[in-house]
């Protein structure tokens, strides 16, 4: 179930960082009854989720090695809350737990190609010590609800084959794969589509 923060159901988080409630919402997993909060990034939390989620990205299996400085891209979240959307999931009393950045559409420069009426998700990331306990859908959940509240027509991510508990996640939550707009931005890193379709009668957060 998510509910905001005054106990009522919630129905859609605000798009963009200039739109998202300060106090965020609340989300209670399943597999811990831990309630987490998922808001935007504040600054002085910059460094900590860059380095928790190059954290995340190292302990990936067979995770190939560091292209074209990606490891440097992971740790810049100053400059993603610059120009895009960056969400976190905290637990009430402020501890981090993950990030994502949501991307609201092709002008966002985070943009993989997205096409008019789309959104994407990108970097998601989850505390190691805190990965299998339901952040990770959270944080995907979150992005959905941006999408859904902007008229969004889906939400499209890439991943990797080495990325399984990833994939798992998504095509669990409903995600489906989409071949067409598969791509590879560097040699040797071949990227595989997921789209989540969000007609008016989308999925409601339970």
């Amino acid at each position: 179930m998510i509910a905001r923060p005054d106990g009522r159901r919630h129905g859609k988080l605000p798009t963009g960082r200039r739109t998202a409630p300060a106090r965020g919402y609340s989300a209670v997993m399943d597999a811990t009854r831990t309630t987490i909060l998922i808001r935007p990034v504040r600054p002085e939390e910059f460094e900590a989720l860059g380095e928790l989620t190059v954290a995340a990205y190292r302990g990936l299996p067979n995770r190939l090695e560091d292209e074209g400085g990606y490891d440097r891209q992971l740790r810049d979240v100053a400059k993603r809350a610059e120009t895009s959307s960056v969400l976190v999931a905290t637990t009430l009393a402020g501890e981090l737990l993950g990030g994502v950045n949501y991307v609201s559409g092709p002008e966002d420069p985070y943009s993989e190609e997205l096409r008019e009426g789309e959104a994407g998700m990108r970097m998601l990331a989850v505390d190691p010590a805190h990965q299998g306990r339901g952040v990770g859908r959270a944080l995907t959940q979150a992005c959905l609800d941006c999408a859904r509240a902007a008229g969004r027509k889906r939400l499209v991510l890439h991943t990797g084959h080495w990325m399984p508990n990833a994939i798992g996640l998504y095509e669990g939550i409903g995600f489906v794969r989409a071949p067409e707009i598969d791509f590879s931005p560097a040699p040797g890193i071949d990227l595989i589509a997921y789209s989540f379709v969000l007609p008016a009668s989308a999925l409601t957060p339970e």
